[in-house]
């Protein structure tokens, strides 16, 4: 077996110097424990899914940080939400810095615990699956994209060679069972189930709250409550409209994409690279792992970027967009292998729009060649390169 390195582990102990607190976040399985375990070697390590241990720091919390008191890594701390407060009192009172790490793998909850209680004095990070750089340079990078959209990027796949449907079938088991039972009471999973499937349907497009709900035989608050819970939980993100300063006429509704383009490939029955047939399909699908992946490593390099996408009401889009200064990085993705003249159109009317704020134009392309033409970046799915921070 590759040994993964993870691109945000200099970033973490860069870090580690200089707040009293680290807390990494992410979704189950992508790699948080054996991550901080490697890079930690001298920190204790408690997790707080253990019983006996969850117990002790809720009905006793004094007692439990005099006995994990500095360098320990909370594992799932989520669970004992009475611990922030005291974990406050004691990095105040000690001025220690990286004296605790926690982990957790609900965003949602231990982002509102440290919001209440440790703002200021703690570095957040966020570890999600592989990204094709990690992949890369381990040598686990598949050649062939279609392959890759079947096996997606989670680390069990790579590290127990784990055939990814057999994997997404218990992932899936595993966040019903777990994270659901504690962060809503759905009655029907059946028709959670559902949902997550329409919704793997709808990746790279616009939300429409309405229809879906309609689809999956629910109510507009519940489905935006279960796309809610499905964001905490790092299934999904929303990727939110650029509409400053331009055309007022434009789109203001989110895009949907999954954090693992595997996933969403399940989720729609699709279990071998043969099956991906449909082109509007295998647009989708290629656009989510590209975008997903720009998202990955945005988070992994620590470069702690914001993105969109662009659309006016004609339909005219820009796929990604990232403001650096006082210009935009923007990228069009297309799943062709050729490179078209008419595949930059969309490129040349931003800039055009944007009149000179533009600083580098993208195509990713499925192709395997990377180029750098006079106006614009030809990058393969693979080779999207962000710059620096």
């Amino acid at each position: 077996m590759s040994i993964v390195k993870r691109q945000i582990t200099e970033s973490i102990r860069s870090l580690l110097a200089k707040y009293p607190i680290l807390a990494l976040t992410g979704p189950r399985q992508s790699g948080k424990t054996t991550l901080l375990k490697a890079i930690l070697p001298s920190y204790r390590y408690v997790s707080l899914e253990n019983p006996d241990e969850r117990s002790f720091a809720t009905e006793d919390p004094v007692g439990f940080l005099k006995k994990y008191d500095t360098q320990v890594i909370f594992d799932e701390v989520q669970r004992t939400p009475n611990l922030f407060s005291y974990l406050q009192t004691l990095v105040d009172k000690s001025g220690q810095m990286g004296q605790f790490v926690l982990s957790g793998s609900q965003n949602f909850h231990l982002l509102e615990r440290i919001t209440q209680s440790l703002a200021g004095r703690v570095a957040i990070f966020k570890l999600l699956p592989f990204d094709s750089s990690e992949l890369e340079a381990a040598n686990l990078l598949p050649t062939d994209w279609k392959s890759l959209l079947i096996k997606g990027f989670y680390p069990a796949v790579y590290d127990r060679d784990l055939n990814p449907s057999i994997f997404y079938a218990n992932y899936l088991q595993t966040y019903i069972d777990c994270d659901l039972t504690e962060l809503t009471h759905i009655q029907d999973m059946r028709k959670f189930r559902n949902f997550v499937s329409l919704c793997a349907g709808r990746n790279g497009q616009l939300l429409n709250m309405s229809h879906l709900a309609n689809e999956a035989g629910i109510s507009q608050p519940t489905a935006k409550s279960w796309l809610s819970i499905l964001e905490s939980s790092y299934i999904i993100f929303l990727l939110p409209p650029y509409y400053e300063n331009f055309n007022k006429r434009i789109v203001k509704t989110p895009k949907l994409y999954f954090y693992d383009v595997g996933l969403a490939c399940f989720l729609l029955g699709l279990r071998q690279p043969a099956e991906l047939e449909d082109q509007s399909l295998i647009g989708s699908l290629f656009e989510n792992l590209v975008v997903a992946d720009i998202i990955k490593k945005n988070q992994h390099q620590y470069l702690l970027r914001d993105f969109w996408f662009w659309r006016d009401a004609q339909g005219h889009e820009i796929d990604l967009l990232t403001r650096r200064g006082s210009g935009f990085d923007i990228f069009e993705v297309k799943s062709t292998q050729t490179i078209l003249p008419q595949l930059f159109s969309g490129l040349d009317r931003f800039s055009t729009i944007a009149k000179g704020q533009v600083k580098t134009q993208t195509l990713v392309y499925g192709g395997a060649e990377s180029q750098s033409r006079t106006h614009y970046q030809v990058s393969t799915w693979k080779g999207v390169d962000l710059g620096p921070a």
